[in-house]
């Protein structure tokens, strides 16, 4: 699936069911409800296209809501780079972006509403007691100590909760379910917890905080959602959010769980991304290795081909596991179409044409894009210098090798033919520095007048017009973990050394030194290229975004 499509998924068939029997009066109104706790992963792009598709595929709308419930670990950063993301993405929200803590004041009342029903207590348990008191998942709970307390009492040690009087940790408000039900999260789950801790948005007005889990249902149920869409390890988690709708007597959105995105060879939680700036793994939340949204865009990857790669993978029930490559695979196909090709050269070795007359160039005539017939030509100067890349010379090849030999012959790419003549190398080292060769002047074509065939074609960059630059090429931030791991190993043991190589000195033909942020090239034979935010006018920074086929996956499978 190459294009984008509308899916047929079962969540689909669902609000087809739905809005044939007019169930919520024909309306779809979905939510994308992410913690800003840190940055959006490639994960939560499959999320974000789900619910935003689903909305503008039925007409209806999405919102942007911050469930932020932890003030400890949310900040503003994070709130403003995932606004930057969902819209990178393509996506626009109905209304103003909302966030839980909007509605704290409701989720208060609507715990002393429960409280005075009977149904929410104030527990005095630590947290190491309440699993105690929780039990085994195959054997009933035991009550807290504190349960039975009167609606008087709760009443008034809940607003002392709130006026701050208690320490932090020291009690919580319980919601008081069944502590024999065979699903934990009905075993009087915590509502409130004490937490003096300042707030990117409310600063110091609450010392408790509600759960996620008190808050997700009631969030959802204020603002209309009619599909409350999430990943399945929420399924445990809804007959707890049904339990509180119900009992408020408001609005029940319903809840729909569908199967996470697993990818291989990278990280997929947030915690471990963490794990992994704070420890100098990795540059940052958009080193280009990381999965995150802003990772992959500073690698060079295109809202388009994210898109279709969420389409491609499609949503279901099961657990599954993504070979990275496929998400590989949607980039290079949108940018076959879409890039610019070019010549640069990584690993240069310099060839002198030794019958071009010295001083002279000519501009050789490039298409930009054969799969654009619209993105036109330009012009690419030839001189009697050039650089080529090292690996297209041998002294002595093996058989199969079709490139630059002594006394061989290939093509320049848009080019002529040349022949090596003389190498030259250095006395110290034995290093070859340097190539003599001449070139034919009647192959300008590319084909020679006496019909003489050459098997190679080579790509190259005028010594005279190049512009250095460093490169970066990335490979797979994770390297296949051993079969039957060690539950004591460290997962960072995985790391791929390989990840990062930076190559200094490359040479570039002269077009890429006006390249701007938001372009993507093809560098002829290398793979696909973009700026990096990092260069600057005078040192120019190329990521690499994916090699031209799958070669790392390919070799990785070999040597294991």
């Amino acid at each position: 699936m190459s294009q984008e499509t509308k899916s047929t998924d079962f969540i689909r068939q669902i609000i087809d069911h739905d809005l044939s029997i007019g169930k919520n009066q024909g309306r779809v109104h979905t939510r994308f409800p992410p913690e800003p706790n840190g940055y959006l992963h490639i994960g939560h792009a499959k999320s974000i296209c789900l619910n935003f598709g689903i909305a503008a595929d039925y007409g209806g709308k999405c919102n942007l809501r911050f469930d932020d419930t932890n003030p400890e670990t949310e900040e503003t950063e994070y709130v403003e780079g995932i606004m930057d993301d969902v819209r990178w993405l393509g996506f626009e929200w109905d209304g103003e972006v909302k966030y839980a803590s909007d509605i704290f004041d409701q989720l208060y009342e609507f715990a002393l509403k429960l409280i005075r029903d009977g149904k929410a207590y104030v527990c005095d348990l630590t947290a190491a007691e309440v699993g105690q008191y929780r039990g085994p998942w195959s054997e009933p709970g035991q009550d807290s100590p504190y349960r039975n307390r009167s609606v008087e009492e709760n009443l008034d040690l809940f607003e002392r909760m709130k006026n701050g009087e208690f320490p932090d940790g020291s009690r919580t408000l319980r919601a008081k379910i069944d502590m024999a039900a065979s699903n934990m999260n009905l075993r009087d789950p915590a509502m409130y917890r004490i937490r003096h801790a300042h707030h990117h948005r409310t600063g110091d007005k609450w010392c408790i905080y509600p759960t996620y889990d008190w808050t997700h249902g009631q969030t959802d149920s204020l603002e209309g959602i009619t599909h409350s869409i999430c990943t399945l390890e929420f399924e445990q988690h809804r007959p707890l959010y049904d339990w509180f709708v119900e009992n408020l007597g408001i609005h029940h959105p319903q809840q729909i769980e569908f199967a996470r995105l697993n990818l291989t060879n990278t990280v997929m939680s947030k915690r471990r991304l963490l794990e992994l700036v704070r420890g100098g793994n990795v540059a940052g939340w958009d080193d280009p290795r990381m999965p995150t949204i802003v990772g992959l865009r500073r690698r060079g990857y295109t809202p388009e081909s994210i898109r279709n790669f969420c389409a491609r993978i499609g949503v279901t029930k099961a657990n599954s596991l993504t070979e990275y490559g496929v998400l590989e695979q949607e980039i290079r196909e949108h940018l076959n179409k879409t890039a610019t090709r070019v010549m640069a050269v990584l690993d240069p070795l310099r060839v002198v044409i030794e019958n071009y007359p010295a001083g002279e160039f000519e501009n050789r005539e490039f298409i930009n894009n054969p799969e654009d017939p619209e993105a036109g030509t330009r012009q690419v100067p030839f001189g009697r210098e050039l650089f080529i890349e090292r690996s297209d010379f041998m002294e002595n090849p093996p058989k199969g090798y079709f490139r630059l030999v002594p006394g061989g012959e290939v093509r320049l790419r848009y080019g002529y033919f040349i022949k090596c003549n003389e190498v030259i190398k250095d006395p110290q080292t034995g290093e070859v520095v340097e190539l003599r060769c001449t070139y034919d002047p009647e192959t300008s074509g590319g084909k020679a007048p006496d019909g003489r065939k050459v098997k190679g074609t080579i790509h190259w960059v005028s010594a005279n017009h190049a512009v250095d630059a460093e490169v970066r090429l990335y490979e797979a931030l994770l390297l296949d973990p051993p079969e039957n791991p060690s539950p004591e190993r460290d997962w960072k043991e995985d790391l791929n050394p390989n990840s990062l190589v930076v190559v200094k000195g490359a040479k570039l033909e002269p077009v890429l030194a006006t390249a701007t942020m938001s372009d993507r090239y093809q560098f002829e034979r290398l793979g696909y290229f973009c700026l990096d935010k990092s260069a600057t006018e005078s040192q120019l920074v190329f990521n690499r975004t994916v090699t031209l086929k799958d070669s790392w996956a390919k070799e990785q499978k070999k040597n294991a």
